[in-house]
């Protein structure tokens, strides 16, 4: 099955015209696509309903707030199409298209049309990886790999797999919940996967499941048939307002993706990127919602660190008192910062690490004018 695209909000029949006019600004800004499969998963009759936020644009989007590169992606760009943020990961960015756009993208500048990040030929991005020994994982991103055609994706794992210091390729994709024939009509797909995933050099999918409803029983097919290949999963994705800011909806996904061998990984703070101001939710929110998800769920469901991928690294939030918010590089580009801890004042509004303010540790946590009776007690 090929499900049809939609690229024109004007021919989406069940929003009223006069609605769709409006949205035709933002799409204009901001790109759209989606496909008959995924709008069949939407409640209509719901305004409010969790897909339907995902993919389609909302007027709040051309609000003034944030920037395109959030997280400062372009300082860790050696060449054109890689990133290398961190010493032993690489990211090599080989398609500009999606199966559909998330209305939340943090990298949604790579839709623009004047945007020349990532590159279909990824040649340059593979001589820099074999010239860097310390890279053993290579995430394939975009855009979203699946979309290049089997034939592409074959001779790119095979180029990664003449690289010896390559030990793991991730895909980073969200084809699997987009379009689930993407995997079910291709058993070519499925055998080039079994052929490049083999034990001590595996091949995993870092999925993308924003919302229980996208796991259909044909999407969970899909990844069924992944696993048998030998591909390892796992799921990751960012907390978004409207879509799973619910403990509830939270805590089913992650007891979800569990169940079918794809546990959480990371929960991402969104970034403040351009035209995601409706979408955010601020950090102490975030961090209680996980935290609550998580009480309902065994440990195996509840691995999910809940992080930030600012410009220095992956900054998890371990811990919230009265007073204080708990911060901890989980990743950090700067070798003095691994593994550091950082202790910022409450503050409630805050939805980034660059709207935090520093306790004052000159003068000790406990002399702290802001700090509570239990500052030094942390809630990991």
């Amino acid at each position: 099955m090929k499900p049809r695209y939609v690229t024109d909000v004007t021919h989406l029949t069940n929003i009223p015209e006069a609605d769709r006019l409006i949205l035709q600004q933002v799409a204009a800004q901001y790109a759209f696509r989606i496909n008959e499969y995924y709008l069949g998963l939407i409640d209509w009759s719901d305004p409010k309903d969790p897909i339907r936020q995902l993919v389609i644009p909302r007027p709040e989007e051309l609000t003034e707030w944030g920037e395109l590169d959030a997280s400062n992606e372009a300082a860790y760009t050696p060449v054109r199409g890689v990133q290398h943020k961190y010493r032993d990961t690489a990211l090599l960015l080989c398609n500009e298209v999606c199966g559909a756009y998330c209305r939340y993208c943090f990298r949604k500048r790579l839709f623009m049309n004047d945007n020349d990040e990532a590159s279909l030929d990824i040649s340059e991005g593979l001589r820099y990886i074999a010239s860097h020994p310390e890279i053993s994982n290579v995430l394939l991103t975009g855009g979203d790999p699946l979309l290049l055609s089997t034939r592409r994706l074959g001779e790119i794992f095979a180029e990664l797999r003449a690289i010896p210091h390559v030990r793991t390729i991730r895909i980073g994709s969200k084809m699997p919940a987009f379009n689930p024939w993407r995997v079910l009509d291709d058993q070519p797909l499925l055998d080039l996967l079994g052929l490049h995933s083999q034990p001590g050099r595996r091949i995993y999918l870092m999925a993308h499941f924003d919302h229980p409803r996208e796991l259909t029983l044909d999407a969970v097919e899909g990844l069924a048939r992944m696993q048998r290949r030998g591909v390892r999963m796992i799921n990751q994705c960012p907390l978004i307002r409207g879509v799973n800011d619910n403990a509830e909806v939270l805590r089913e996904l992650f007891q979800e993706m569990a169940w079918i061998g794809a546990p959480q990984y990371y929960i991402f703070q969104g970034r403040p990127t351009a035209g995601n101001a409706p979408y955010e939710v601020p950090l102490v929110e975030g961090y209680q919602l996980v935290q609550k998800a998580r009480a309902g769920c065994s440990g195996l469901e509840s691995q999910a660190r809940f992080v930030m991928s600012h410009a220095t690294g992956k900054v998890e939030m371990v811990g919230l008192d009265r007073k204080h918010i708990y911060l901890r590089y989980h990743r950090a580009h700067a070798k003095a910062d691994h593994g550091r801890l950082m202790v910022f004042r409450r503050d409630d509004s805050a939805s980034w690490l660059d709207d935090l303010v520093a306790v004052d540790w000159s003068q000790g946590l406990r002399n702290d004018p802001h700090s509570g009776a239990e500052a030094g007690i942390m809630a990991a």
